[in-house]
């Protein structure tokens, strides 16, 4: 499975048809963003930028992104992305599962903040979550791991940080959205079927885009 992409458009592509895109290697013989691209291209900021792509799939609607498989990032189509989060997410809500114990006290005041303010930034919500000082740093990653590997939240952008007069000053910060906002914002539909059904459906898929080898890694992810 050869591609060679140098367009955000022919990225697109991709995405479209293999369905799930790691930024990373990820699953062996599968592509990824930074195997299809260019070297040179990465960070060049320039419109052949992969890594400005990343975050503008998800701005455009084009793919849902985020660390959802083996917290590692990942694109995954429109098409893929309800299948997908039927196997890895929840039926039950992010508030019973909390008071459930089957998450984190964070995952769930940040998954709150983030339900109230889609597309808030890390810093903005590391502030809002009490988690500002630096040995809470962990705690705050996890618990965006958590949420994110649950598919409860997407990365939805990037917020540049800007001095007084609004000049870019610094480095950009990941924004997220819930999950729920991003896919109706998009016009994604929520999936009414089972956990088989979505299942099966994401083995027939990758059967047709990947080797067998490939297929049997995915199958192993979405058990």
């Amino acid at each position: 499975m050869k591609y060679e992409v140098k367009t955000y458009e022919e990225a697109i592509s991709i995405i479209e048809e293999v369905g799930l895109l790691p930024l990373a290697p990820l699953i062996p013989d599968f592509p990824s963003l930074n195997t299809v691209t260019l070297p040179e291209s990465w960070h060049s900021e320039t419109e052949f930028d992969p890594w400005i792509w990343r975050t503008k799939f998800s701005v455009d609607g084009i793919a849902g992104y985020g660390k959802f498989i083996k917290k590692k990032s990942i694109l995954i189509s429109r098409e893929l992305l309800p299948y997908v989060k039927r196997v890895l997410g929840s039926t039950d809500s992010v508030e019973d599962r909390y008071f459930n114990g089957n998450i984190t006290k964070e995952a769930f005041e940040i998954y709150k903040i983030i339900s109230q303010e889609a597309g808030i930034d890390t810093r903005t919500l590391r502030i809002r979550a009490g988690l500002k000082e630096s040995d809470k740093k962990r705690i705050f990653e996890n618990a965006l791991l958590e949420l994110q590997g649950s598919m409860d939240i997407v990365i939805s952008g990037i917020q540049e940080k800007v001095n007084e007069v609004g000049d870019k000053n610094g480095w950009s910060s990941t924004a997220f959205e819930t999950y729920d906002s991003w896919v109706r914002r998009n016009g994604i539909e929520i999936l009414k079927i089972d956990r088989e059904e979505a299942k099966k459906y994401l083995t027939n898929h990758f059967k047709n885009v990947c080797s067998d080898d490939s297929r049997k890694k995915f199958e192993k992810i979405f058990v």
